[in-house]
């Protein structure tokens, strides 16, 4: 898949993104706090017996040996012929497969746990709509679901954020490597309490010199912004070797793609207003003119053909975000008790609320759902660099770690084989940070992050759910402790 794609030079040359792929801190020892959720760590262990999904794609491969030392691969193979060097701490497990860490690429720290209280009357109260920092449980979570790197995709704490990322690489608290998303880059009005209102072009070049100096290593631009402040944004965030993506609304699709982005998020259906009728230049319109204007366009139409042809002559990258779609379309399966499990007594209240306010009739919705589907099919088929992430916001219905994995389901539901599906949850988000060389595969030599799943998510994908093990640099982490830590708790903390 995606044989197309080529990494642009923007990531190569970066200060600030070469410090944070090559983190000494990445290597850091577990310290005290994160140890009770450590379950296998030696300098070399070796898993044998499993199946392995290696992230690049190709088929599976049966009962084979994986060895790793010191964080890193090194040597997969047939468990008949793969030799296990002497002291290595060797376990089997025959039913069990080996994939790749995800590299997710819409993740946030925070969560909207009052959604149906704050929105319960269609507006949000003044000074607007505010999310909930989950800066203790969605580390855990994500790790716990098998993610080993993410993108934060958007800060509404980005103090909070940026020491998250620095206690994790320290070795002070569980989680994923994190690629920092900065504040919003939003325009106004604005309906968040939490983000801050550009001024313009100007004013956008200072927000961007001002988060990467900060620490900050990508930028999100957002639904309010003006196509003068996207193109300056974009420029400033190049000139120092990042990206920028964008969930956009007032700019359309074709003129951001003109201005400079990188990468757009949820897909065009939800987001790309090019086809809206009368749409004014830098203001978004209202949601339901951009649902009729995709209801009128087929995905192998010449319009969409052409945004496709588009995206992948300009090396623009898309980030699927299912999940937090699906919470809006009647017919769905119901959640989940582990989901529901995990959160705060109020978010669970809140999302429940939400869920039962669904209309059973809204045939819009579900034919939606399917479109965007499809479109993000036939992007990849097009050469496409398709990423994926599960955007856990909206009615706060999609958990972190749990989300990821719902993700990957979604994708096969859009028409994805397993493994493919799997591809998109991993190399292919270790190709947009431009760390394909260290993650997103297995390979000899690359870091030892890897998730073992019992059952064989190839044949069956709901058996990505069933992760007993996440390794981080070769060091095990049990999924069930990590759960358990933090029940009840999203929403909270």
């Amino acid at each position: 898949m995606h044989r197309q794609w080529k990494n642009t030079a923007l990531i190569a040359v970066t200060t600030a993104a070469a410090a944070w792929a090559t983190d000494g801190c990445a290597l850091a020892a577990p310290g005290p706090e994160v140890m009770p959720y450590v379950t296998l760590s030696a300098p070399t262990l070796a898993l044998r017996h499993v199946s392995v999904i290696d992230g690049t794609g190709a088929a599976p491969r049966a009962d084979q040996t994986v060895v790793f030392a010191n964080g890193r691969i090194t040597a997969i193979g047939p468990a008949s012929g793969t030799a296990v060097p002497a002291g290595a701490e060797v376990h089997d497990y025959a039913g069990y497969t080996v994939l790749p860490g995800l590299v997710s690429m819409h993740d946030h720290f925070y969560y909207s746990a009052s959604n149906a209280v704050q929105r319960g009357d269609g507006k949000s109260f003044e000074p607007g709509f505010q999310a909930n920092e989950i800066a203790y449980t969605a580390p855990r979570l994500y790790l716990a679901g098998g993610v080993t790197t993410l993108r934060t995709t958007g800060s509404v704490e980005p103090y909070t954020d940026i020491k998250v990322h620095d206690r994790i690489g320290a070795g002070l608290m569980p989680g994923p490597d994190v690629d920092l998303t900065a504040p919003y880059l939003e325009g106004g009005p604005t309906p968040f309490a939490q983000m801050r209102e550009l001024k313009g072009a100007e004013d956008a070049r200072r927000f961007v010199a001002f988060w990467a100096e900060s620490g900050m290593t990508s930028f999100k631009a957002y639904m309010n912004i003006t196509r003068d402040e996207l193109a300056a944004a974009a420029g400033a965030a190049h000139a120092r070797g990042m990206k920028i993506t964008g969930h956009l609304c007032s700019v359309t699709w074709p003129e951001a793609v003109a201005a400079g982005i990188d990468d757009f998020e949820h897909g065009p259906v939800y987001t790309d207003t090019e086809f809206v009728t009368g749409k004014k230049a830098d203001v978004c319109p209202r949601g339901r003119d951009l649902d009729a204007s995709w209801q009128a366009h087929t995905i192998d139409g010449a319009d969409v053909t052409a945004l496709i042809r588009l995206l992948v002559e300009h090396h623009v990258a898309v980030t699927s975000t299912l999940p937090v779609f699906e919470l809006y379309v009647p017919g769905r399966p119901p959640p989940q008790r582990r989901s529901l499990d995990a959160m705060s007594t109020g978010a669970r209240e809140s999302y429940l609320t939400e869920r039962a306010s669904l209309d059973p009739a809204d045939a819009t919705s579900v034919a939606l759902f399917r479109k965007e589907m499809d479109f993000e099919r036939a992007f990849a088929a097009a050469g496409g660099l398709l990423l994926a992430g599960p955007d856990p916001t909206g009615s706060g219905g999609v958990v972190p770690g749990f989300g990821n994995q719902r993700e990957i389901e979604l994708l096969v539901e859009a028409g994805f084989t397993p493994v493919e599906a799997i591809q998109v949850a991993t190399e292919n988000g270790a190709r947009y940070l431009g760390r394909e060389a260290d993650i997103g595969t297995l390979a000899v030599g690359k870091r030892a992050n890897l998730v073992l799943v019992k059952g064989d998510p190839a044949k069956q994908i709901s058996d990505i759910e069933n992760v007993e093990t996440v390794f981080k640099d070769g060091t095990g982490y049990d999924s069930r402790l990590l759960i358990e830590s933090v029940r009840g708790q999203v929403g909270v903390r």
